[in-house]
């Protein structure tokens, strides 16, 4: 998952192998290496464009080692070079605490107000879990708290009371997984209050199992591969992407399905954010034209 273009790459990746307060199952210390793995198998062209000619850019991966408030320092330090250079940070985790880094250099540096986009099989609202205020299950309460950022949850469908007074309390936009189930996702639009800067942050447990099942805690129930793509695009289009991360994906024996699932998945987020920009020419694949005879079908 590199290009270069010879000049400055618009995408820069920060592998965060991270894994201090993971759930159930474990092995997302593992996720952001298997994902660039995975990469290398990636077709250039996503199904419209070729987001490689933009420019890819890998960073080493963070050091992960020691107590979470310095983890953050390293990862803010990492996120901001990027920034400083005017890219799009992408940050591989690693369980979900890491997305406060990120989110918190972007609320720092943003000429506006930043709206967050959490797809999530889970709020992670809660104020502490297991002790620790920042928990994986924390993280988009600290984001909310410490960096005043709206919020819009996709495909949420389990969460404790806490976080559904919190929501309530905090008016906090989602599209839950049972919601989604049979909408027109392509009518879809933000709220127009909606800041136009947005971070999105994508937890591969917020896709149904069946997409992508190497995670700590899959949720039955959430949206297909077409449904987040289209969702993605919805919000994106128009708007100010500032940077986004994929979390969450625990690597297990003999399932390179998930892995190379999850690469696709940051390549054609890409690919939406250069069309967006125009960073790209765009190239549609032809649609496939089946005559039939109505007297042998």
């Amino acid at each position: 998952m590199e290009e270069s273009t010879g000049r400055e790459p618009l995408f820069q990746v920060i592998p965060v192998p991270l894994e201090e307060t993971v759930s159930y199952g474990g092995g997302t210390g593992r996720g952001p290496a298997a994902i660039l793995a995975a990469s290398q198998q990636l077709e250039r062209w996503d199904g419209f464009s070729e987001p490689l000619a933009a420019g890819i850019g890998t960073s080493p991966a963070i050091d992960c080692s020691g107590e979470i408030g310095v983890i953050y320092s390293r990862i803010e330090e990492a996120v901001q070079a990027v920034v400083d250079r005017q890219a799009i940070p992408i940050v591989l985790g690693g369980e979900h605490s890491v997305s406060l880094a990120p989110i918190r250099v972007l609320a720092r540096t943003s000429a506006g107000p930043i709206g967050i986009i959490q797809i999530d099989a889970h709020a992670d609202l809660r104020d502490s879990f297991e002790g620790s205020p920042y928990s994986h299950a924390c993280v988009m309460r600290r984001a909310l708290e410490e960096c005043g950022c709206a919020l819009l949850q996709f495909g949420v469908r389990a969460l404790c009371r806490e976080e559904v007074d919190y929501r309530r309390d905090k008016r906090v936009a989602h599209l839950d997984g049972r919601a989604i189930h049979g909408m027109n996702l392509a009518t879809f639009s933000l709220p127009v209050t909606f800041p136009e800067n947005i971070y999105l942050t994508i937890d591969v447990d917020g896709l149904d199992p069946s997409v992508i099942g190497a995670t700590g805690t899959p949720v039955p129930g959430g949206p297909g591969w077409y449904d987040t793509l289209t969702f993605i695009e919805r919000v994106v289009a128009g708007r100010n992407v500032l940077g986004f991360d994929l979390v969450e994906l625990a690597p297990r024996p003999g399932d390179h399905g998930s892995d190379f699932a999850a690469a696709q998945l940051v390549y054609s987020v890409m690919g939406i954010i250069t069309r967006n920009l125009g960073a790209v020419r765009e190239m549609p694949f032809p649609g496939l034209t089946v005559e039939t005879n109505s007297n042998n079908l």
